[in-house]
């Protein structure tokens, strides 16, 4: 039986046009998690400390090709790629800029470094420095969580004595005494994992910052890495790019709904 061209090519776009419309599905689907990781960013932009997350994608082989059916770089239908995948976020650790509050629990750390934190059973670690002092002395996080001292217990100021204060190596002074706070850093970035409420959860022993190195700033605090007119811009692409990919889908629909339909036809 001999198949014209313009039958071949009906042929084939009747089988390629499917897939055409998965690809466009699966990017349509990447830019709507770039949307929410943005739309996130967005609503931390006057959080404290906060460390805005970045959408990572990666370019996707043919599914044949990722099911391992064939090789890639064959040179044949299978290698028309697979379109891009949303893989992960990760974390921006920028510095924010300061913000000069006056209020002596406010806390900044200047370069590397996060101050420890206890909640519960566990020492997490944090940017944001807007402490608060509790009915105990302690000072402490904004959801009540103590901050560590570099000796391993929690900071307590002597509600009695108002002569205290903190200096730029992060020592509280305090009726002739000096308690450091607890200033770590990371081995590396990678190792920190967000566990909501400013918090980083360090995978690995993070090394402490010595005093020498210490550069805090009392009174100041850190603002949020997230700048606003830079979000706006990625929410308007992410935006234009999820749209086109639904058109495509809503037209490669309209092409297999002709092709079917010829088909009838006939």
């Amino acid at each position: 039986m001999h198949v014209g061209l313009g039958e071949q090519l009906s042929l084939f776009t009747f089988f390629i046009m499917p897939y055409g419309l998965y690809m466009s599905a699966e990017g349509a689907h990447a830019q709507s998690m770039r949307l929410d990781v943005i739309a996130n960013n967005l609503a931390n932009v006057d959080t404290t400390g906060f460390k805005r997350e970045l959408s990572v994608f990666k370019a996707r082989y043919a599914e044949a090709i990722e099911e391992g059916l064939i090789p890639p770089n064959e040179g044949n239908l299978e290698n028309i790629g697979g379109g891009v995948e949303f893989l992960a976020t990760v974390t921006d650790f920028g510095e924010g800029p300061l913000k000069n509050t006056k209020n002596r629990t406010d806390l900044a750390i200047e370069g590397e470094g996060f101050f420890v934190v206890q909640k519960n059973d566990e020492q997490l670690l944090t940017r944001a420095g807007n402490f608060v002092i509790n009915a105990n002395g302690e000072l402490q996080t904004q959801q009540g969580y103590p901050v560590m001292s570099e000796a391993g217990g929690p900071i307590v100021i002597n509600p009695a004595d108002n002569d205290w204060e903190f200096n730029r190596q992060g020592q509280l002074r305090q009726g002739g005494a000096m308690t450091p706070l607890a200033i770590v850093k990371p081995t590396s970035y990678n190792d920190l994992v967000k566990v909501g409420e400013n918090l980083f959860r360090p995978l690995a022993e993070p090394e402490p910052v010595p005093l020498p190195e210490r550069r805090l700033a009392p009174g100041y605090l850190e603002g949020s890495g997230v700048k606003a007119t830079t979000e706006m811009t990625s929410m308007i692409e992410a935006s234009r790019l999820f749209q086109a990919n639904i058109q495509m889908m809503r037209t490669q629909d309209e092409m297999i709904s002709g092709l079917v339909n010829r088909a009838m036809r006939v």
